[in-house]
């Protein structure tokens, strides 16, 4: 304590030596003074707070002691006095032995009334039993048989617990109920004899043998019932436990060796080739059987005891396999693979040509092909060989994974060239299609299909590969494959947009001429067919759903603007060149609303800006300022050309020569270069020549090369 006192108060020196180091701080003497008793008092303010608050705390601890103690003291006084009434009802409890053997008999009694209707009537429902079991109504029959044993059970049991040596009422009570052991074999044998034709009964009337079945799981657990409370009273009804369950193994296993040993029909004697008869019959009746019971007699027992029969010890291995040496040496074992690759070579060649000829007979159906859960037109083609592979592919995973692979490789090797047909005859079914455009009557339909069959075909090859290929490596046909497709269905989209642009023809061609200056229609016309096509176009899958909408509207534009640089008009004044742009600028709009309303996507507003871009060019009114407005066109669209803006001159009517000039000129120099990744509009477009234009071009040459 004292060496505390002496760290303080050294502390507190050298603090009050650091305060006053200078004289200016002498001044602030009690200014420190008056702060450091305020820190003294809020120190012993929060001391003083601490030793209240664990003064508290032990004072409510000591309360609650006290308070425990005392409940401790009530609880020992009421024991003792529990004690004592106990040792007094002793005698009590003795004296009401009587008052026991009553409450027993009142019991048996209970019972008896309760099943004195069903006892008064047993004659009458053992006739019922008999007759439901004569009429085949199992069910029904196990019902009512169980109502009986359920009321001898119940009285033997009460009179076994009222007294189990009096063997008279025990006996009389059987001699009552001696017809229900009767019914109970009758039924028995009804569920043998249904269980021993369980192969032709399952086929006609499969609810038979799922009322067998039934009825001998409801056996199963009243064996199991009585047998625990034979664990507990000593007691168990007459015939129980019935074990019908092991009876139903014993009579399927003797009739699966019933229909193995029937198949023998001829002996060495009577054929040389007795022996591969036999086992050809056997292999077939074997392999029929197998498919019965995993298609038909698994769903019967599955719920009750699929796991008593699947599990059963003796279809477990009695070796391991691993030490037994192989069948076949492991040269023969390589030959057979080797012809057996060729043979699957040559079927699914086969195979693939007739499911390519199948579907091709379909798409020349008057009704439209089948949709998808999602409504995507589809056929049944790529189902049909991918059933065909997986079928493959399981047989070779039951040899080993090395051959697995093979089998993939060899199956992704024919689809590629299977693939590379399946294009030729979409292409001759196009060029059919044009030959007579009223038939096929749904190309439209199929040739969706066909489009959609692509992405199927994607999906479908990646379920196989993960299935039977651990590896993600990607083998020498995956991109061949993955390009094919895309050709195909790029290709089908060019088809489908081609038929919308063939009945759009007579239309575009009235554009930026002077019936169309006059207030015709044309558009409004393009707009109505492309929007009734796509709605057939919107069972296209996607992606090429979405790619196929944005090709259409750049087909739409690229062919306006065409129409533009073919110089079908000229307009003659300033009036005819406003009311053409504020007409352009219009239909660029109307393009833009059915093209979002498509979704064509994040290129519609500049693929439709470029037709209002030329309109503003059409629009001005000052010719002096026409260069900055075909600078502002060329910095937008990099990627038109000189003769387009000789055209575009051409078509505004009153441009003079020298200002075409000067704006060719001018370009020339300063031509702008644009970015790969920006698809271009004006590159495709051709511009018609002629004599004229030649000289202008040649003209133009010449200008810039002086201005150099």
């Amino acid at each position: 304590m004292e060496q505390t006192s002496r760290e303080a108060v050294n502390t507190a020196v050298q603090r009050v030596a650091g305060m006053l180091l200078r004289s200016d701080q002498l001044d602030k003497v009690e200014q420190y003074r008056r702060r450091e008793a305020r820190k003294k008092a809020s120190v012993e303010a929060r001391l003083k707070a601490a030793i209240q608050s664990q003064l508290d705390g032990v004072r409510t601890g000591l309360t609650q002691l006290h308070s425990a103690l005392l409940d401790v003291k009530d609880i020992q006084s009421s024991l003792g006095d529990v004690s004592n009434d106990w040792r007094q009802s002793i005698n009590t409890i003795e004296s009401l032995k009587d008052v026991k053997d009553a409450v027993v008999q009142h019991s048996q009694l209970a019972s008896a009334v309760e099943n004195l209707k069903n006892i008064f009537s047993v004659p009458e429902i053992v006739s019922e039993t008999q007759q439901l079991i004569e009429q085949a109504d199992l069910l029904q029959a196990h019902r009512k048989l169980m109502e009986l044993e359920s009321s001898r059970d119940d009285l033997m049991y009460e009179q076994y617990r009222m007294d189990s040596r009096n063997t008279s009422d025990m006996n009389l009570i059987s001699i009552y109920f001696e017809d229900v052991q009767g019914l109970s074999d009758e039924l028995a044998k009804q569920l043998w004899m249904v269980l021993q034709r369980s192969m032709v009964t399952v086929r006609r009337d499969p609810t038979m043998l799922v009322s067998v079945v039934r009825i001998i799981e409801r056996e199963e657990k009243i064996d199991r019932k009585m047998v625990d409370r034979k664990k507990q009273t000593g007691f168990i009804p007459p015939g129980r436990p019935k074990q019908w369950k092991d009876k139903m193994f014993q009579v399927l296993e003797g009739t699966v060796s019933t229909r193995i040993e029937g198949t023998q029909s001829v002996t060495r004697e009577e054929d040389k080739m007795w022996l591969v008869r036999l086992l050809e019959i056997t292999r077939k009746y074997v392999l029929d059987d197998l498919i019965v019971v995993k298609n038909l007699m698994v769903q019967s027992f599955f719920l009750c005891f699929s796991a008593e029969m699947m599990g059963h010890p003796e279809l477990s291995s009695e070796c391991d396999i691993n030490l037994l040496e192989p069948l076949l040496p492991q040269d023969v074992v390589g030959d057979l693979l080797s012809k057996y690759l060729k043979t699957v070579t040559s079927n699914i060649t086969g195979w693939l040509r007739k499911a390519l000829e199948t579907d091709k007979k379909d798409w020349q159906r008057e009704s439209e092909p089948e949709a998808d859960q999602d409504g995507y037109y589809q056929t049944t083609l790529p189902a049909i060989v991918f059933q065909m592979f997986e079928q493959n592919l399981q047989v070779a995973a039951q040899i080993n994974g090395e051959f697995r692979e093979q089998v993939l490789k060899l199956c992704l090797k024919q689809m590629n060239s299977f693939l590379h047909r399946y294009k030729e005859e979409a292409v001759n079914y196009k060029e059919e299609h044009l030959r007579d455009r009223q038939l096929p009557p749904c190309y439209v339909h199929y040739m969706i299909a066909i489009i959609n069959n692509c992405q199927t075909f994607k999906e479908s090859i990646s379920s196989l590969k993960r299935k039977y290929s651990p590896s993600s490596e990607q083998t020498d046909f995956d991109a061949a494959i993955e390009r094919t497709l895309n050709e195909v269905a790029k290709e089908g989209c060019q088809f489908l947009l081609d038929e919308v642009f063939l009945d759009l023809e007579n239309h575009l061609t009235e554009l930026l001429t002077r019936k169309w200056l006059t207030g015709c229609h044309a558009v409004d016309t393009i707009c109505v067919t492309v929007e009734d096509y796509f709605n057939d176009f919107n069972k296209i899958k996607k992606p090429f759903n979405q790619e196929m909408t944005s090709e259409a509207l750049r087909r739409v534009v690229v062919e306006y603007i065409k129409a533009i640089m073919q110089k079908r008009i000229t307009f003659k004044n300033a009036e005819e060149r406003k009311e053409g742009a504020e007409r352009m600028i219009k239909e660029a709009d109307q393009f833009k609303f059915l093209f979002r309303k498509l979704s064509a996507g994040e290129d519609t507003d500049r693929l439709c800006g470029a037709i209002s871009a030329i309109a503003e060019v059409f629009k001005l009114t000052d010719p002096t300022l026409l260069f900055l407005e075909v600078t502002t066109l060329v910095s937008k669209y990099p990627d038109i050309r000189e003769d387009h803006i000789q055209a575009l001159l051409a078509v505004r009517g009153d441009a003079s020569r020298e200002m075409r000039q000067m704006i060719i000129g001018t370009l020339s120099e300063n031509k702008v270069s644009y970015s790969a990744s920006i698809q271009p509009i004006f590159k495709d477009i051709t511009v018609p020549t002629n004599t004229m234009t030649t000289m202008t071009t040649m003209t133009s040459m010449a200008t810039a090369k002086l201005l150099k």
